[in-house]
């Protein structure tokens, strides 16, 4: 979903877990930030829906464009739609296998819901899929590689997926300059990000080496703000490093093909919604739906509004449009593409949220273990 677990997120997010991953504590700065985020967002929100979307394509074009959708295209948009509700949990089963498909499509609807709603955001969401997933039994431990893996691979594969854009576009002799600024940024920080995460976790002394100077550091940041040091060190990181280790070692590829098809299958509501109102591939080929997609996918990892509003409504209509889409389609098929990738998550949110407890916890020996 939009935002992309993601968290996140596919594009995404509580009780205290391993000390390497906390809730966010309220700082003295923090509701004069969040009326901040609040300002800039509906600014952002207005800015798009009353300037920017009417300029491209006025309101009543595109509501024609949408009347216009045959009972085949409704049927595939609703097909597509499922299919990206149903892989949603399969990062979480891959990382926490006893952790049914159930309780799995609930945590990650209701925390990605929270991401939309909250000006906190991730964090709010984060703190969602905590409560949750303690409160079904898993451990802090096991909880806290769960929320790492997911969240890192998911990051990996949003940085890969411009390049992949750019070799594909490049197939078709097509240069789009953003997206190969974009991926080529991608790239460097998805090196550094490997090979530092292989570095981390090839020894267990790097990663005591690591962890030590990483609470040096934040203990010295601490004093300035006059708090107490953190509570975990060296040592606690080779435990993470270890667990992260196995889980990887068990289901590494299971959560790299998982992560992956959670991301396809975002992509997949926006190509079924152009094609849906009748943005044809000799407008905007498959390719260049894929290059604007995962252009404005990485760009909108960098949240200004909640969900990302305003945002990738004019990143993806500026990006087909300049592929050669009509301007009424193409603002049509984004704004379904977001009804369709937001409402959804925001309904299944809400309940998940409202009846998560009722779900029986699973047994204590069966919770711990990742």
């Amino acid at each position: 979903m939009g935002a992309e677990l993601p968290a996140g997120t596919k594009h995404s997010d509580g009780a205290t877990a391993d000390p390497t991953v906390t809730a966010p504590r309220a700082r003295p700065h923090s509701r004069r930030r969040r009326i901040a985020q609040i300002v800039v967002g509906i600014v952002v929100l207005i800015a798009t829906f009353v300037f920017v979307l009417p300029q491209i394509a006025s309101y009543t074009e595109v509501w024609q464009v949408i009347q216009g959708l045959s009972w085949p295209e409704a049927g595939a948009l609703v097909a597509a739609t499922l299919i990206n509700l149903s892989t949603d949990p399969l990062p979480w089963i891959a990382v926490m296998p006893k952790l049914s498909w159930r309780r799995a499509f609930v945590v990650t609807q209701a925390s990605t819901a929270t991401t939309y709603v909250a000006p906190a955001g991730d964090a709010a969401g984060l703190a969602v899929t905590f409560a949750m997933l303690r409160g079904w039994g898993f451990s802090s431990a096991s909880v806290s590689v769960a929320v790492a893996l997911t969240g890192t691979l998911n990051v990996l594969v949003e940085l890969a997926l411009p390049v992949v854009a750019l070799g594909l576009l490049s197939t078709q002799h097509e240069q789009y300059p953003l997206l190969t600024t974009v991926a080529t940024i991608g790239l460097v920080v998805f090196v550094l990000v490997a090979a530092a995460l292989g570095i981390g976790f090839s020894r267990p002394q790097y990663a005591r080496r690591a962890g030590d100077a990483a609470a040096r550091l934040a203990n010295r940041a601490l004093r300035v703000l006059k708090r107490g040091p953190v509570t975990w060190s060296g040592d606690t990181i080779v435990s993470f490093r270890n667990a992260a280790v196995g889980v990887l070692g068990r289901r590494g590829a299971f959560l790299t093909l998982a992560s992956i098809a959670g991301q396809l299958s975002v992509f997949g509501v926006l190509f079924a919604s152009l094609r849906a109102v009748g943005v044809p591939a000799s407008e905007v080929s498959l390719v260049e739906v894929f290059a604007a997609w995962s252009l404005v996918r990485l760009i909108s990892a960098f949240p200004i509004t909640p969900g990302d509003l305003g945002v990738i409504e004019v990143g993806l209509t500026g990006a087909l449009v300049a592929f050669g889409g009509a301007n009424a389609p193409v603002v049509a098929a984004v704004l379904v593409y977001r009804v369709l990738s937001t409402v959804p998550t925001l309904i299944l949110g809400a309940i998940a949220g409202l009846s998560w407890h009722r779900l029986d916890a699973p047994p204590a020996r069966v919770a711990a273990r990742p």
